[in-house]
């Protein structure tokens, strides 16, 4: 049950005249098991008798869930793709936020991980698997209307492929 829809019926039963008493009954019969707290339904049932209108919760005051703004995460990144082999304790001294911040930032925003003294995306991400596919069919389509000359202009790029084991030594994840 939603709660937005349950402090809806409180407000309503209140409105009628019914005791938290009488509500807590009610929602026992309607919604059984997933009936809130009868505390939960005497704190709303005052909140809406000293004249509350709203139904949604209060801001509250504290930490946000996400302190981490855009600019640092982007920070972190360019780092990482200009050095993939520093350090977390590097990193932070460099951008001058805490390793703790860039932990997080590695591996929650970037979703990045060390393998063997590197710092590697986990997976691609759904804009650069697009970026490939579209590289890849305009490759394709100059391939198909000049075979030849293609041939000659096309240059390579040599992709690293990661394949997730683990290695049973240091000496096994450098190979």
């Amino acid at each position: 049950m939603d709660k937005i829809e349950c402090r809806a019926d409180k407000k309503f039963l209140i409105k009628e005249g019914l005791t938290p008493n009488e509500i807590q009954s009610k929602c026992i019969k309607v919604y059984g098991d997933s009936c809130p707290l009868f505390s939960t339904i005497k704190k709303w049932a005052a909140e809406f008798k000293r004249g509350r209108t709203s139904l949604e919760d209060d801001p509250r005051e504290g930490r946000p869930k996400s302190v981490t703004p855009p600019e640092i995460i982007e920070q972190v990144h360019d780092v990482v793709l200009d050095d993939q082999r520093m350090k977390v304790h590097e990193i932070a001294e460099a951008i001058g936020i805490s390793k703790e911040c860039v932990g997080y930032i590695l591996h929650e925003e970037l979703d990045m991980k060390k393998v063997c003294a590197r710092w590697v995306p986990r997976l691609l991400t759904a804009n650069q698997k697009h970026t490939g596919m579209k590289i890849s069919e305009q490759c394709l389509e100059r391939f198909n209307k000049n075979k030849t000359d293609f041939v000659r202009q096309f240059i390579t790029m040599d992709k690293t492929w990661m394949h997730h084991y683990t290695p049973e030594s240091k000496q096994h994840s450098k190979q």
